[in-house]
């Protein structure tokens, strides 16, 4: 897997990955999911984290937000860096305290993703709506507790722990209201079953950054040497920038072939 991107960049949604370490099963109980949504609820608070979907699994992650609008000094544009440091920190050391254990409860990094608003974060919202459909655990998100989706379907579940922005989401997605967007996810999560999108899609848990082209070469400019050498693909028509690997030729990047169509040198 290629190194973990962590570089933000302000006003941009991201999608973030991060695994337990040696992908344990550490997050398998109930109470455990729920530690996780308690101190990420206390994250967004602290820091103003704007949150529009998430997933927890047993072994991993999923976090959609929003970075801020611009770079400020007392670091208020790092909503996300700071989430996740307060949130998966404190989760670790609540866990190894009650299990009397030692040791990483995280892998090293986290993984973020820039993802242009529109299409693709439509799409992006569905790939991780659709997790545990893809691990063969449920058959429709609806019936997966520790989502986004499910609580904003659901709103009277933990309504003291709300995670998600849905108007703010609402507004990204280009919906009316939270019932027109619910409406909307429904129909890309039913189109997703349809078509028996079931395997996991590394360009929204290993590239820079997906979007169109103008969006890509954006985020290539904005981060400039900090990534090294990127290139953009094009997976069954959507783009993404991704770290440059060695020769440029077409790779398989999950089910669809996959085209290098520009290589940025370092």
């Amino acid at each position: 897997m290629p190194r973990a991107n962590r570089h933000f960049l302000p006003g941009l949604a991201w999608h973030i990955t991060h695994r337990c370490h040696q992908k344990e099963y550490l997050l398998k109980f109930r109470r455990d999911k729920i530690l996780w949504i308690r101190w990420m609820h206390e994250a967004k608070r602290r820091f103003g984290l704007i949150i529009l979907n998430y997933m927890i699994t047993s072994n991993h992650i999923h976090l959609m937000g929003l970075t801020g609008p611009a770079f400020r000094s007392d670091g208020a544009d790092r909503p996300i860096s700071l989430a996740m440091q307060l949130a998966h920190s404190r989760v670790a050391q609540e866990f190894n305290a009650r299990k009397e254990r030692h040791g990483a409860f995280w892998e090293d990094r986290y993984h973020a993703t820039a993802i242009e608003t529109g299409t693709q974060l439509a799409q992006c919202l569905t790939y991780v709506d659709m997790n545990m459909v893809r691990a063969g655990v449920v058959g429709h998100p609806r019936e997966w507790e520790f989502c986004g989706y499910t609580e904003t379907l659901k709103p009277d579940v933990r309504p003291r722990l709300r995670l998600v922005d849905a108007d703010v989401l609402a507004d990204l997605a280009g919906a009316r209201d939270q019932a027109s967007l619910m409406r909307m996810r429904e129909t890309w999560i039913e189109q997703a079953i349809r078509k028996s999108r079931l395997e996991r899609e590394p360009l929204w848990t290993e590239s820079v950054a997906v979007g169109g082209q103008d969006f890509l070469e954006r985020i290539r400019c904005g981060l400039g040497r900090r990534i090294g050498a990127t290139e953009i693909v094009s997976a069954d028509g959507t783009l993404a920038l991704r770290r440059a690997r060695p020769g440029s030729f077409p790779v398989t990047l999950g089910p669809a072939r996959t085209e290098v169509l520009a290589t940025d040198p370092d």
